[in-house]
């Protein structure tokens, strides 16, 4: 079943008429565009993408399942002309992917009713098909070589800001089109902040060490976490990231299809809380993973959804201690139907540097 497919059968299902996507992420997975500008109107028997002058010929090449129009003016205006032209009375709108004002706009180019999509794109997404896996797969080893490679980059005197550009260039010789989002490398002290992005603290020896990051490969994301010891650990940062690594192989261990996600993230919070770090955990303890480094699905207490074969999730507890520093360790991990597959497979014991 194709994309476009998918996304009809939830129309029909959901007995809407159409829906219209603009949200960047959404429009390259039901279209298969890469440019910048352009929005899918997808009905219960056709699809249309409009663009404009700019990407003509990177559609004809790129959008395989729709009908293609270049519009010459007002986006939005094409748009509701062409909801008026197939007489729909009713179309979902992405509610997270167009602005207030683009709303009022399109309101006032069609007759047409516009009502919220409830992410329904986002939900198709989150089983991930065998095309979409390769990608991931490259992703995660990207990141794995990544790391390989730094490890023996780093040593005291270094910045971590000139870290986190040896990781993004690395990456990228790799053949990432770009990192996932914004490096966080967290040295000393500094590794109690959860999104510690790089700074111009110098690494010290001695110094702990977490590293986030992850590569874009065609289009979609990986996410890896390491915590090192730049020299000889002190015994509570040893203690510490024991806690956490038995958080992370219980979480793992308990992955599989059909369930739920609150399960994972009770299996390592209370390992952790166990141990007396709970309120040093503050996070959830995972999300989905794809076309988007934090997709909607979620690992955490309040989460009502349920793992299921082809979904890609993180899992990632962590331990901060304002003042002292802090730890976390993230895999990303495919939902098989017995259980799970490691896709990121750097290794999640201690390395002294």
């Amino acid at each position: 079943m194709s994309r476009v497919e998918r996304v009809q059968r939830e129309l029909e299902k959901q007995n809407a008429e159409g829906l219209l996507v603009t949200k960047d992420v959404n429009r390259r997975y039901v279209s298969g565009f890469t440019g910048t500008a352009g929005a899918v109107l997808v009905t219960k028997s056709e699809a249309f993408f409009i663009t404009d002058f700019r990407y003509a010929e990177q559609a004809k090449a790129e959008v395989k399942e729709a009908n293609i129009i270049i519009h010459k003016g007002n986006l939005l205006k094409e748009i509701g002309l062409l909801v008026d032209k197939l007489a729909l009375e009713t179309i979902l709108i992405e509610e997270n992917g167009i602005t207030f004002k683009s709303y009022l706009d399109l309101k006032e180019y069609t007759s047409a009713s516009l009502l919220p999509s409830h992410s329904l794109i986002e939900k198709i997404r989150e089983i991930k098909d065998s095309t979409e896996m390769e990608k991931m797969y490259k992703a995660a080893e990207i990141a794995d070589e990544t790391f390989a490679h730094i490890i023996n980059f780093i040593k005291p005197g270094l910045t971590e800001i000139e870290v986190r550009n040896e990781l993004e260039l690395h990456m990228r010789k790799l053949g990432a089109t770009s990192s996932s989002f914004n490096i966080i490398v967290a040295s000393g002290e500094r590794a109690a902040l959860p999104h510690g992005i790089a700074s111009h603290k110098v690494i010290e020896n001695g110094d702990m060490i977490t590293l986030d990051f992850g590569a874009v490969y065609e289009g979609y994301c990986s996410d890896i976490t390491r915590t090192v010891s730049v020299g000889k650990p002190t015994e509570k940062f040893q203690e510490i990231y024991n806690i956490v690594l038995e958080a992370l192989e219980r979480g793992t261990k308990g992955i599989c299809s059909q369930k739920p996600t609150k399960e994972i993230d009770r299996l390592a919070r209370c390992y952790i809380d166990q141990h007396g770090y709970g309120e040093n955990f503050g996070h959830s303890t995972g999300h989905g993973l794809g076309l988007e480094v934090h997709e909607p699905l979620r690992l955490s207490s309040e989460s009502e959804e349920v793992l299921q074969k082809g979904m890609v999730v993180t899992v990632e507890p962590g331990i901060y201690i304002p003042g002292w520093g802090g730890c976390r360790i993230e895999d990303d991990i495919l939902v098989t139907d017995n259980g799970y597959e490691l896709l990121t497979k750097s290794s999640r014991e201690l390395i002294i540097l």
